[in-house]
This record gives structure tokens, sequence and C-alpha cells, in this order.
């Protein structure tokens, strides 16, 4: 089974504790879309798209798992490290990776390591592009800006 695979039933047992089913349903919408989206980046970038592709099912996991956003990019990186330890699934380096980008997620407005960016990026296009009809969050919107471009989309 791929690594990613695995991932994906790790992430699907962590959210079947989540007893509202609404915002499970929810939490495996973004995790998978933020996935999509930053496998798409990744090859677009000529960056590792299976790295790309774990960070975004992990990026806001611990916030689902315990309910809070509080500091939720920074224990999620810690979270993330801990299960992709405990599972041994990737190496020290790309464990690192993975992690740098989840901690980093939620500062749209800096700019950080490859990886941190494609993340950040595929966190904007779900947020934006996965429900039309809502308005681009104001932190996400220079980003927004910049995809629309890269992509194509203006």
């Amino acid at each position: 089974m791929s690594r990613i695979k695995e991932l994906q039933k790790q992430v699907h047992k962590v959210l079947k504790s989540m007893e509202d089913n609404q915002k499970r349903a929810n939490a495996i919408a973004h995790l998978h879309g933020v996935s999509l989206a930053a496998v798409m980046i990744a090859k677009k970038r000529g960056e590792d798209p299976e790295l790309a592709a774990m960070a975004g099912l992990l990026h806001d996991l611990y916030a689902y798992n315990s309910g809070s956003y509080d500091d939720h990019a920074h224990k999620g990186a810690e979270y993330a490290r801990e299960l992709l330890e405990k599972m041994d699934l990737t190496t020290a380096e790309e464990t690192e990776a993975i992690c740098s980008a989840i901690w980093h997620h939620d500062s749209k407005a800096e700019i950080d390591a490859p990886m941190d960016e494609i993340l950040k990026d595929a966190d904007v296009i779900h947020h934006s592009l996965g429900d039309p009809t809502k308005d681009i969050k104001p932190h996400e919107l220079e980003r927004y800006e910049k995809l629309c471009s890269e992509f194509g989309f203006i």
C-alpha cells in the first residue's frame, strides 16, 4: 500500500472520533481538497507531490482532533511529527519538510520554503474555490490573486 493510502487510513481513523457528522464530512473534504491542490501545485513547481499530499492531509488534523484552532499550525506540526514518526512512513528529512509546511501554513503573508508555500497556496485554493459563492478571506486575497495568475484563472 502506498504511503499516502496508509496516511489516509490513519487520518480517517482520527476523524472518526468527531461526533458531528457534518463537521467530520467538512474535515474530510478540506484535508483531501488541500492534499489534491498541493499535489497539483507541487507538480507545477517541480517539488515532491507525495510530500505535498501528505502535508495537505495532515495540516489541520490537530485542530479537528482537538476541536481547537488555538495555535493550530504549530501544535499541528508537532502532532504530525508524532504521527509520522509513530507510523514510520517518512525519513527524518521528509518529516521535517512536511512539519515545516504545517508549522508555517497559517502565515499567509510570509514567504517560506517551497513546500511551505505549496501548503499555504493549497489551503488558499481550497478555501477560495471549495465554495466559489464565498468571499475570499482578506488575509488570503493577495495570495489568491497570485495563484489565479500562476494558473491562468485571470
